[in-house]
């Protein structure tokens, strides 16, 4: 967003609904009409602004969806110590419902990107054979296994993930909760492989059923839980009513099956699973293989997310949870869907 597009959100939130010719005459801004004309498209298009009535009695509006997608300097947001960040008080029911089940997160020309993506993807599967596939889906499932697993602190290097999933060689110095980790992973993925159509529709039953085989053989409790948590690095704190619990994740799953586009559905199994956080732990392990699960049962390309930075992967979830902003978090789930298409299959 330029210093233009700034100016004339700042004048809408203060103004409210507002006529381009308000905007043109009051926001100060040294443009033509039909630059600004231009200027308030694009902020439609990007879903920051909305517009109510026709021709000349158009008004504009702040987007519901502005606030979760407006874009956020994440490095200068972490310069604020931890205790010194103003955060949204309690957990946001509303987001789920009224904001990502009501509007798109995804502007149209992002959209354009991931369906071209996508279009590449089923050219270049298209020319491969069922063992050729599957020796490619392998691939993607060991670096999802790593990096999923890095991501919540697993040792275990890319090569050794190899080693233990095609071989069961357990690396050495390492400890049998960090193996078990990662074979349950690839038992998650290849189960899915199988079982293409368990997600569809999503229900929270499937989500446990998926955190079950991700948990297994680690002392983690199974069903949804009936303890508070607390989560490192944030003042958030996540719902500890299980009831509420219950319905906060209904409500996800009701806003997933109800879209229509596969990238909103498995962007919000990736970030709203994490942000509920409905079990004891596993938390955004789960979310990242239902998220998978979404896309290979439309036959689109899983992400292994491999390339991402652990730390911004986090820095990225956590500004979510805080600020329910999606901007930076959403980037990195476009980078990742682009680098899997282009290195895989």
């Amino acid at each position: 967003m330029d210093a233009r597009e700034e100016i004339i959100i700042e004048y809408i939130k203060k103004a409210g609904d507002s006529s381009s010719k308000e905007v043109y005459d009051n926001a100060g801004l040294s443009v033509s009409y039909a630059t600004l004309k231009r200027l308030l498209t694009k902020l439609l298009s990007e879903n920051y602004l909305s517009s109510k009535g026709k021709g000349k009695g158009t008004k504009y509006v702040i987007s519901p969806t502005y606030e979760v997608l407006q874009p956020i300097d994440i490095d200068q947001y972490y310069e604020q110590e931890i205790d010194e960040r103003k955060i949204k008080e309690g957990f946001n029911f509303s987001i789920i419902k009224d904001v990502f089940g009501k509007h798109s997160v995804f502007t149209q020309r992002e959209l354009e990107k991931l369906k071209g993506l996508q279009q590449l993807f089923q050219t270049n599967i298209s020319q491969l054979s069922v063992p050729e596939y599957n020796k490619e889906f392998e691939r993607l499932a060991i670096d999802l296994s790593w990096k999923s697993s890095q991501i919540e602190g697993n040792t275990y290097s890319l090569l050794e993930t190899e080693r233990l999933l095609k071989e069961k060689e357990t690396a050495s110095g390492k400890t049998r909760e960090e193996a078990t980790m990662l074979l349950n992973h690839k038992e998650a993925l290849d189960f899915l492989l199988e079982n293409p159509d368990y997600v569809t529709p999503l229900s929270v039953s499937r989500i446990e059923d998926i955190h079950s085989i991700l948990m297994k053989e680690l002392a983690v409790e199974r069903n949804l839980r009936k303890k508070r948590v607390g989560i490192s690095g944030t003042n958030y704190r996540p719902l500890d009513n299980e009831f509420q619990i219950a319905e906060a994740l209904q409500d996800t799953c009701d806003a997933i099956n109800s879209k229509t586009e596969v990238f909103e559905k498995a962007l919000l199994a990736l970030i709203l699973i994490s942000y509920i956080q409905p079990f004891m732990d596993g938390n955004k392990r789960t979310s990242r293989i239902v998220s998978n699960a979404i896309l290979m049962n439309q036959k689109y390309c899983p992400i292994s997310f491999r390339t991402v930075d652990s730390i911004d992967y986090k820095k990225a979830m956590l500004l979510f949870y805080e600020q329910n902003n999606i901007s930076n978090f959403k980037k990195i789930f476009i980078d990742q869907f682009e680098f899997a298409v282009n290195t895989y299959f």
